[in-house]
């Protein structure tokens, strides 16, 4: 997707079953939405305090995520936290589809992105689920994790540049807790947006599912 196709959204929503999802399924694409001028506001629907590695405090994550959004242009006030238990979000359905349509009707985000339909990790596919129903007239991009796929229908390529790498891999540098997870490394990441980028002919990308497209 080129800067022309991107310069029609204004109001952009990335949805995060965790922190650290949103940068890690689309942090390159909000680091080029900032760029362009649009508003992003990242909702984390859990902080994970029950999963904080040993010798991390509890809200750790909390911290990481204001850092690492901020790495990526988000200001502090566009940046939404709440407190669903890790792991539970099936049990928590229908609250997390009532937060998702007080934030579509006061925000009114014309693009919305969200864990893809085909990851199978239990909170990210109520995210993805919840979402398809709270915005099902908004265009509606569903993001990758590779290791949560089975498989993976990669419809749309939003080309990024190399400052829009350098921001995600920032980002993901300041979850010190999470840095010993293969998925945080600066080489796994870069790889699969060169991976991403060859399939659409450029040096690098994020590839989506696309659930909703409004023209």
């Amino acid at each position: 997707m080129k800067h022309s196709a991107l310069e029609a959204f204004e109001t952009v929503l990335v949805l995060a079953p965790h922190t650290d999802d949103g940068e890690l399924g689309c942090g390159g694409t909000i680091h080029k939405l900032k760029s362009l001028g649009k508003r992003v506001i990242y909702v984390a629907f859990s902080t994970c305090e029950e999963s904080v590695p040993e010798g991390f405090a509890p809200d750790t994550l909390t911290h990481e995520v204001k850092a690492a959004t901020a790495e990526l242009g988000i200001p502090n006030e566009d940046l939404i936290i709440l407190d669903y238990r890790v792991r539970h979000f099936p049990a928590n359905r229908q609250e997390i589809l009532e937060d998702l349509v007080k934030l579509n009707r006061e925000l009114k985000p014309d693009l919305v992105f969200c864990p893809s339909s085909y990851d199978i990790h239990q909170d990210h596919g109520t995210i993805s689920m919840e979402a398809k129903r709270a915005f099902k007239n908004t265009t509606l991009l569903g993001y990758e994790f590779i290791w949560n796929n089975f498989q993976f229908s990669s419809q749309c390529f939003i080309e990024l540049n190399e400052e829009d790498m350098t921001r995600k891999v920032a980002a993901m540098e300041q979850y010190k807790s999470q840095s010993k997870r293969l998925y945080a490394k600066d080489k796994l990441i870069r790889g699969i947006a060169n991976y991403r980028g060859l399939q659409a002919g450029i040096e690098f990308a994020e590839a989506f599912e696309v659930i909703r497209w409004i023209v």
